[in-house]
Order: structure tokens, then C-alpha cells, then sequence
């Protein structure tokens, strides 16, 4: 007891995703095209963020300043290396590893082959489908 928690209003705003260095992200406001840096700890599972694709950024209302930001729940990504199916493997849900263009790791059911754009559920990581 006797101890004060500050209230904060947060705000979401829309930002596309431009590029990463060695410290953070890059992104630019959809509406004033200003642009924003995030350190690489405010997003999870940022592996499977691709340039071009749209982020919620949470900010203060206050003064803007940044809190963290939210990758879409599915995202679609071409599959850059997978290993080969091995003949006769054809034991039910049999997954192989693959690279998708983001470099990220994800698990793959047989069929998949380099070339081959997958949709990816960015929360845990898992293949949900092959996209046509």
C-alpha cells in the first residue's frame, strides 16, 4: 500500500516497416511520412517482419514516445532454402526446416520447396498454409 501508479494514455498509430541495422528498426508514418526508429527489445517475434509491411506502433499520448509495436497475427513470405524431403518419408504432419526471405526459421510440411510463399503465424512462429 501507498504506492502511486502513474497512469499512461497510450495511442496506436499505422507505420510501414522500411529497414533494420544492427541497433533497431526503421518505420515511416502512413499519414506525415515521418519516420521512427525502435530499439530491436520493443517488438516480439520481429524475424518475421518484411519491408513494406504495416506495424501498429503504441506510443505515449503525451509526447509520442514509443512503448512498442505490434506485428500483424499472419504474415505471407517466400520460402528462400528448405531442406530436401526425404523419399519415403511420408509419416503424417513430417516437417523440415526451411528459410524464409525475412531469414527467419520456420518448420514446413514436405512439400514445401524454395520459391513457395507460405503464410507464417507471427506469435509462434508455425507454418499455417501455402499461399498460390
Amino acid at each position: 500500500a501507498g504506492h502511486k501508479i502513474d497512469e499512461v494514455k497510450v495511442i496506436t498509430r499505422k507505420f510501414q516497416y522500411l529497414y533494420d541495422d544492427e541497433n533497431g528498426f526503421h518505420f515511416m508514418n502512413n499519414e506525415d511520412f515521418s519516420q521512427m526508429y525502435l530499439n530491436k527489445e520493443m517488438i516480439e517475434n520481429a524475424q518475421f517482419m518484411k519491408a513494406g509491411e504495416e506495424v501498429t506502433i503504441i506510443m505515449k499520448e503525451a509526447d509520442e514516445t514509443p512503448l512498442s509495436a505490434e506485428i500483424p497475427p499472419t504474415v505471407y513470405l517466400e520460402v528462400i532454402e528448405a531442406d530436401p524431403g526425404v523419399k519415403g518419408n511420408t509419416a503424417t504432419n513430417a516437417l523440415k526446416n526451411a528459410i524464409v526471405e525475412t531469414g527467419a526459421r520456420v518448420l514446413v510440411p514436405l512439400f514445401i520447396e524454395a520459391g513457395d510463399k507460405i503464410k507464417v503465424n507471427t506469435e509462434d512462429g508455425t507454418y499455417l498454409e501455402r499461399v498460390k
